[in-house]
């Protein structure tokens, strides 16, 4: 009868380290256990051994007794793994079988020599593509029914020869079996394929979250830390000239950007919290942090919006309100939010300063890591001064994100 071939089993993850887009092997699909494969083809040759007759040295015998040898040789070697036997040299092998089973039916005068015809029928059904395999079992079926016919006769029973038609029908069973096994490895190789897919998507997912992490470092970290440095190294060359007044005035301007730097990490932690307010509401409180009340306007029918959305708007707010205070100091903020059928624009404008600039420019990465941000999100970004209108001469940032 025909059986399942066992397949490697796979390991339940790949190492550590391993490129997760790799195969991962294949995985055990479920069979019937091979001992009971082993168990039945035994049954059948020893069967055969002790039923078939005559079987000796010469004569009759002597033929009876190759026949059953090649016959057993047959079905043992069901037993080769698919991938060590080319299909053409199954096919030769299982059409030899074939001749060699419906030969020893007659040859022999009694036992069990169709069993041999019976087994092999069924693994052509599992060893070979449909079309051959039918072919192949009707093959079987008209010599094991013509050799029958031709042993016993037109007056014996049609029955007792038309049972030899009825050696090719296995092949249905072989047919079913292999159709079936292939299903539940295509089965198992798609949801492989699912897993490795998950896994490449799960990793992309821990990278962008890493480089959004990089950015809020630095839009957090980069300048205050920059300008508190600048400040803390006039102050050690001015103590050296003795002019106190200046060390203390250095000193002061340092403690203002710690305070600085401390308020956008209250500003950070709360844009990255993932039970983050609304967003008018969480740029209302933004606002109000850094002195600009009543700062907000939004239009349109405000919607929820995507988590994703809502850190990245705060994030670019915060940079841009950032840049305001340091490069035009006392000048007034505006925050326009605007909900469009098809995008949200979010607009942070501010007059030009009212009180002295302090020394030193930014990297010019806060920009770079705005426009990241509106990219990551499929929008638009532009900065720079209003050319024309009512706000001309203020500064301007407008993200535009895609609804």
């Amino acid at each position: 009868m025909p059986y399942l071939r066992p397949v490697p089993a796979d390991q339940s993850a790949p190492p550590a380290g391993a490129d997760t887009g790799q195969a991962t092997g294949e995985r055990s699909v479920p069979e019937q256990d091979p001992r009971v494969q082993w168990v039945a083809t035994l049954a059948v040759i020893v069967a055969g051994a002790l039923t078939i007759r005559p079987m000796g040295l010469s004569g009759q015998g002597l033929a009876v007794a190759v026949l059953f040898v090649v016959n057993a040789a047959s079905l043992l070697a069901r037993r080769l793994p698919e991938h060590r036997v080319p299909p053409r040299l199954a096919l030769v092998w299982l059409t030899l079988g074939v001749v060699a089973a419906a030969a020893l039916i007659g040859v022999s005068s009694s036992g069990t020599s169709y069993l041999f015809a019976f087994f092999l029928a069924g693994h052509i059904g599992y060893r070979l593509e449909t079309r051959p395999a039918l072919l192949l079992a009707g093959l079987c079926s008209l010599l094991c029914g013509a050799v029958l016919y031709l042993r016993l006769g037109p007056e014996q029973d049609p029955l007792a020869w038309t049972f030899g038609l009825a050696t090719g029908i296995p092949v249905l069973i072989g047919i079913v079996n292999r159709t079936q096994r292939r299903a539940v490895r295509a089965a198992i190789e798609a949801a492989e394929s699912a897993e490795r897919a998950a896994r490449a998507e799960a990793r992309t997912a821990v990278l962008t979250e890493r480089g959004r992490i990089a950015r809020d470092v630095h839009d957090v970290l980069a300048h205050s830390l920059a300008g508190i440095n600048m400040q803390l190294e006039l102050a050690d060359a001015l103590i050296a000239t003795g002019d106190l007044n200046k060390v203390r005035e250095a000193h002061e301007k340092a403690h203002d950007l710690v305070k600085e730097s401390l308020k956008q990490a209250q500003w950070t932690v709360h844009a990255l919290r993932e039970d983050t307010l609304p967003l008018p509401e969480s740029l209302a409180a933004m606002l109000a942090s850094s002195g600009h009340r009543d700062a907000l306007t939004v239009t349109g029918t405000e919607r929820g919006l995507p988590a994703k959305v809502v850190q990245n708007l705060l994030r670019i707010a915060q940079e841009a309100l950032t840049n305001a205070a340091r490069h035009a100091p006392g000048g007034a903020v505006e925050v326009e939010l605007t909900f469009a059928p098809a995008s949200t624009t979010l607009r942070i404008r501010n007059r030009p300063a009212t009180g002295g600039v302090g020394a030193g420019g930014g990297s010019g990465m806060g920009l770079i890591g705005m426009r990241e941000r509106v990219a990551l999100l499929g929008g638009t970004l532009t900065a720079g001064p209003v050319a024309e209108g009512p706000h001309q001469g203020d500064w301007q940032v407008e993200a535009v994100i895609p609804a």
